[in-house]
């Protein structure tokens, strides 16, 4: 039996529609203008090389170059989702490879810049803050001030120390918070934010599940830590001083930044720390997490209008 390719070869010369057609595809990818400048490129190539390569001109010019068929990497129609064809030589012979197009790029950084903040319990529309919204008056002045020296300085180290927003409900300290988040995206900085009162519940059920130092690690490392809401539930002894001690001491020692807001100074969050969910008062410890508090993070009291009325 003569080889499968001898008889292909001879049925191809004795076909003449076959000849005239892949003739015709062949005149076609000659005249496309993206194989046309490759070849001017190659004057090496040689015509026997050209027609050993023609299914992959075919399969480049059908493909979707650097997105010009394709408007996002979502709706991407290549053979490789993201991937652009590239055409080269090596050793006088045409071959195709893939490199990720321009909406593949594009793609990766939103979804690195998206992961760069984790928000835990907190509302989504504080994710879309941004600093150019936030109204400048007199209230906020003192806190835009050190909230601005902070981005300044974050853009080439992060600061030490955040700020511990205090005021009453309503005016804004959380969305203030999204603000910063944001901007700190800007610059590769990762940010988690935690709303406190759902995060208290939330530590109580992984110590059912064994996961109670996976979350800790998780909020000791970030780049800046936000704790919003703090001293809106009373806390056990157990989430006060090894949930929430350790986290602070690690990043104390670590001289890592947190952003705090509270419905209380922190004379008055003392206060509230001393007293635990069984009635008991516990001075010394509620002031060694004050101590921690005070170390990575600034007060500053703020004040408005109520904007949820």
């Amino acid at each position: 039996m003569k080889p499968i390719q001898s008889s292909l070869k001879r049925w191809i010369e004795e076909n003449g529609d076959f000849q005239a057609r892949h003739q015709q595809m062949k005149q076609e990818l000659m005249n496309h203008p993206d194989i046309h400048a490759f070849l001017q490129e190659h004057p090496e190539i040689t015509s026997k090389e050209i027609d050993k390569s023609l299914n992959r001109l075919y399969e480049y010019t059908t493909q979707s170059i650097q997105c010009s068929k394709c408007k996002s990497y979502g709706s991407c129609i290549n053979m490789v989702k993201g991937y652009s064809p590239v055409l080269s030589v090596f050793h006088d012979e045409i071959h195709i490879s893939y490199e990720k197009c321009h909406n593949h790029i594009q793609y990766e950084k939103q979804e690195q810049e998206e992961n760069l903040i984790a928000s835990f319990y907190m509302p989504k529309e504080m994710l879309k803050a941004r600093m150019d919204d936030i109204d400048v008056d007199a209230h906020r002045v003192e806190v835009l001030k050190a909230i601005t020296a902070f981005l300044d300085e974050a853009q080439a180290n992060v600061p030490e120390k955040g700020i511990y927003l205090a005021g009453p409900f309503g005016i804004g300290k959380t969305y203030l918070l999204g603000a910063v988040a944001n901007r700190l995206q800007e610059f590769n900085i990762s940010s988690r934010l935690i709303y406190m009162p759902e995060f208290v519940g939330e530590m109580r059920e992984a110590i059912k599940t064994n996961t109670v130092q996976d979350k800790i690690d998780m909020f000791k490392q970030a780049d800046v830590l936000m704790l919003d809401d703090i001293g809106a539930e009373t806390f056990s002894a157990w989430f006060r001083d090894e949930v929430l001690g350790s986290i602070l001491q690690y990043r104390m020692m670590e001289r890592l930044p947190v952003f705090f807001t509270s419905n209380y100074t922190m004379d008055q969050l003392e206060t509230i720390l001393s007293s635990t969910s069984k009635g008991g008062i516990e001075e010394v410890k509620a002031g060694r997490i004050m101590e921690r508090i005070k170390q990575v993070s600034s007060e500053i009291l703020i004040d408005g209008e109520n904007k949820r009325q």
